[in-house]
């Protein structure tokens, strides 16, 4: 796959790019066309995908400057629910109003829906062959191996003294006590906030990890950091009374006829009403929220088995998009496993994308133009501070979840420890990590290669 920064620019947009002057500012159909593109090539989780982002909209086609796509990353990790999609859904919306917003943000969904459709169809019809569990055996230390990291490269920008140190530990230590994730970041986020006023220094955030070296003289950007504020940017009650009507409304009519047709206990009822709450409950991006989705689409509905959940994330690593994504994953199998039918598995795949997606476009759109008013407002950063750093102890644990899945033998020899680890695992999981750790290794890359040699393994041994 080509990087998007080596993938040239329309011909129209090619001028644009060559001087110092603040380029044209593009069309909704160029905007469009870059949005949908974006979905077709958002590999890497949302570090990744953010990543692109940057080198794209601020670097190459400078349609936003530096620190106003930091500062809505900043609002971004905040909100409940996926960040890289809610800020290609925040650039839209400062680039072309609305309409603008909603395009981004469903055209970074829709290439991965339809993928990740397919490949769960072929997981459910063909996931009990030699090939696909084979393939499914070599991808699962991977898995283990990308979760870990993630640990290591959000930890390093979380986790930058004893107090955020203390609040990651506290996180992983809560999760494994049973204590409901809501509260865990919650009570983060007011640990940030009051520990900003006691201990500054500790929660005083310096942004996330620059994706570009600011220390360069920026060039002119369309909406610049002394850009004048644009109409639809501005705080409006009568557009904020508009979109939230819209927006229960887009909510309530599909609620009211599943209830109407399969009842309140109904599978894809449940589906629709347990993935609204976990839009509206998990903070801190796609590894944050697996953990709540994994619990309850195991434990509480029985949708999944806890190796699906592992396979479906290897899914969502393999595919573009938002990681969250493994969300169509778990209503896709779910669905059908509840219901038997093709039919079940297609609409658990659409429920749980709509009503895990659609919250994201309230936040921004009702949000937004406030955010836009509190540029430079320090205290924003306080709750995402303590935020961030419990989100690194809420990884962790979900990497030693994956781990007691992964590593444990099926068939012990004996009682001794050693005994019942799968070392193969360990060790094909040992180097996935260093890979990505040592030798910047792509994730996507990284996976493909140990689904081919546990597809290799499956003839051999």
């Amino acid at each position: 796959m080509q990087p998007v920064s080596e993938i040239p620019a329309d011909r129209a947009e090619q001028a644009e790019l060559v001087n110092n002057d603040a380029p044209a500012h593009p069309s909704f159909a160029t905007a469009l066309r870059y949005w949908l593109k974006l979905g077709f090539i958002s590999f890497g989780g949302p570090a990744g995908q953010i990543a692109v982002m940057h080198t794209e909209l601020v670097e190459r086609r400078r349609w936003i400057s530096e620190r106003r796509f930091l500062h809505a990353l900043n609002y971004c990790m905040l909100l409940p629910g996926p960040e890289a999609q809610q800020l290609a859904t925040y650039i839209g919306w400062l680039m072309h109003g609305t309409w603008g917003g909603i395009a981004a943000g469903a055209l970074f969904v829709l290439p991965s829906l339809f993928i990740l459709m397919g490949l769960s169809w072929i997981y459910v019809a063909y996931g009990d062959t030699s090939l696909v569990s084979g393939f499914f055996t070599g991808v699962r230390p991977a898995v283990v191996a990308v979760v870990a990291y993630a640990v290591i490269r959000i930890g390093s920008r979380a986790v930058k003294n004893l107090a955020t140190l203390a609040i990651a530990l506290a996180a992983f230590a809560a999760l494994l006590a049973g204590v409901h994730f809501a509260l865990i970041v919650l009570g983060a986020g007011l640990l940030g906030y009051l520990g900003s006023k006691v201990w500054p220094e500790n929660f005083r955030a310096g942004g996330h990890a620059k994706h570009g070296s600011s220390a360069q003289r920026a060039p002119a950007a369309i909406i610049d950091d002394h850009h004048d504020i644009l109409a639809h940017t501005r705080p409006s009650a009568a557009r904020f009374a508009v979109h939230l009507a819209v927006g229960l409304a887009l909510w309530i009519a599909p609620m009211a006829w599943l209830y109407a047709t399969q009842g309140w206990h109904g599978t894809h009822t449940q589906m629709a009403w347990f993935f609204t709450q976990a839009a509206l409950l998990t903070f801190g991006g796609a590894y944050a929220v697996l953990p709540f989705v994994r619990e309850h689409a195991i434990h509480t509905y029985g949708w999944l088995r806890p190796g699906q959940m592992i396979d479906g994330l290897a899914l969502g690593e393999t595919t573009p998009g938002p990681l969250i994504m493994v969300v169509a994953f778990v209503g896709f199998v779910g669905g059908y496993q509840a219901t038997g039918a093709w039919s079940g598995a297609v609409w658990g795949c659409l429920v749980a994308t709509y009503f895990t997606f659609l919250p994201s476009f309230l936040f921004i759109l009702l949000g937004a133009p406030f955010i836009e008013q509190m540029r430079g407002e320090l205290r924003l950063t306080a709750m995402l501070t303590g935020i961030t750093a419990a989100v690194v102890g809420v990884i962790a644990h979900l990497a030693f979840f994956f781990g007691q899945q992964v590593f444990a033998a099926r068939q012990p020899i004996s009682q001794a420890w050693y005994d019942s680890v799968d070392w193969l695992a360990v060790s094909v999981a040992t180097v996935c990590f260093l890979a990505l750790w040592r030798w910047k290794a792509d994730i996507l890359y990284v996976v493909l290669v140990c689904g081919a040699l546990g597809l290799l393994a499956r003839f051999v041994l």
